[in-house]
Formats: C-alpha cells, structure tokens, sequence
C-alpha cells in the first residue's frame, strides 16, 4: 500500500538522541478502509479507494450510501484514490493500518491544502521589501510593489508579473519528512517539521 489517509492533530517538539528539540507534527493515520478496487482490465489502469473519518448517513449523498454499503462499511467523510496494482491482495472492506504502510518506514511525502490567508500584498505574498523611505514625495508606500513595467515599451505589464492576490488554499506537498515515531495503539504517526494544513485538516501520506 502506497500510503494513507489522515488528520493533521498539530505541532509539538521531541528531544532527539542528541539532546536537540525536534519540532514535529502529530499525524492521525487511518485506519482506512477499502471502498473500491480498479483494475486495468475494467477501469484502464490500477488503484485502489480509501475512505477514512466517519460521518452518518444524513451527511452522505444516496449515491455515496451505497457505494459504503457495496463495501460493507459505514459512511466516511474524505476518499482518496492511490494508483497502485495490488494483484488481489486487497478487497472491498478490508481495512489497512498505519503499520500496514509504515511499519519500517524512515520517510514520508505529505498532502495537504494550505491555510487560507486571503487577498494578500505584495509584502506578505512574495516577500517584496516595500519602496521604503518617505523623502522625495513617496507618501503612505511602505508595502507597496513599486514600478511594476516600462514606459512607451511595452505599454503594459507582462503576464505573471508578482502582485497582490489571492493567498493560500493551494495543494501543497512537503516531500522526505523523517519519521520519528509510531504510536500504533492511537493510530498517531509523528514527523519531523511542519505539514501544510489547519489543524484537523485532512492530508495524505505517501510512503
């Protein structure tokens, strides 16, 4: 199994065998169950469907109720899809652990979507320094881009040019992350650094 889905539960710091403190992030890591399984010969390619958090029936389409009850488990809140060829050894309603993917497992790549922050500046959003100064007329610019084009030529300014904007709410992913422990008896995976995400975001790991 390529990986599993999660819960980021938030940051804390470990004492390494060196003495130094660690930051680290607290990860729920399933269990998950199987809710469906492609193969090449009726989907085109091979993976496998995960589905993790439990809900109830009220917050499940009708759509969404049946393809758990295909599966035999009850209704959960995020499914993610791992391309994978399984040759059988996975079947709907089997359930897979965090030591079924992370028994022997040093590092980690990690999914997640990004805090929101809104419509940002040029300062918070791509770390301009600001025109800076007040002398010579500049009044009320300290966060402000700039100059942002030419003059006669080209007479506009080019696509992709940094400016202000919508900031956050992107998929990010944090690649190589050491794991430092497994906590199997509360299905908690502890890495080292920070992994993008609120707290009680979902996210995916990958082994």
């Amino acid at each position: 199994m390529p990986g599993l889905i999660g819960k980021k539960i938030g940051m804390t710091s470990v004492f390494g065998a060196d003495g130094k403190n660690i930051p680290c992030t607290v990860i729920e890591a399933g269990p998950c169950v199987v809710t469906q399984v492609r193969t090449v010969e009726n989907d085109g390619y091979a993976a496998v469907q995960l589905a993790y958090d439990e809900t109830t029936e009220k917050h499940a389409s009708k759509a969404l109720q049946g393809h758990f009850a295909k599966a035999g488990t009850t209704p959960k809140r995020k499914l993610v899809e791992f391309s994978a060829d399984f040759k059988g050894e996975l079947k709907l309603g089997d359930t897979v652990s965090l030591t079924d993917v992370f028994e022997n497992v040093d590092f980690v790549d990690v999914v997640g979507v990004s805090k929101g922050k809104g419509f940002q500046g040029v300062v918070k959003r791509h770390g301009f320094a600001g025109v800076g100064g007040q002398t010579h007329g500049q009044h009320n610019r300290l966060r402000h881009p700039g100059s942002m084009g030419a003059s006669s030529w080209p007479s506009r300014v080019f696509p992709g040019m940094r400016m202000a904007g919508h900031m956050g709410c992107d998929r990010v992913k944090v690649t190589n992350l050491a794991v430092l422990k497994l906590i199997p008896e509360n299905n908690l995976i502890v890495v080292k650094g920070s992994v993008p995400g609120a707290k009680g975001s979902y996210l995916i790991l990958e082994a």
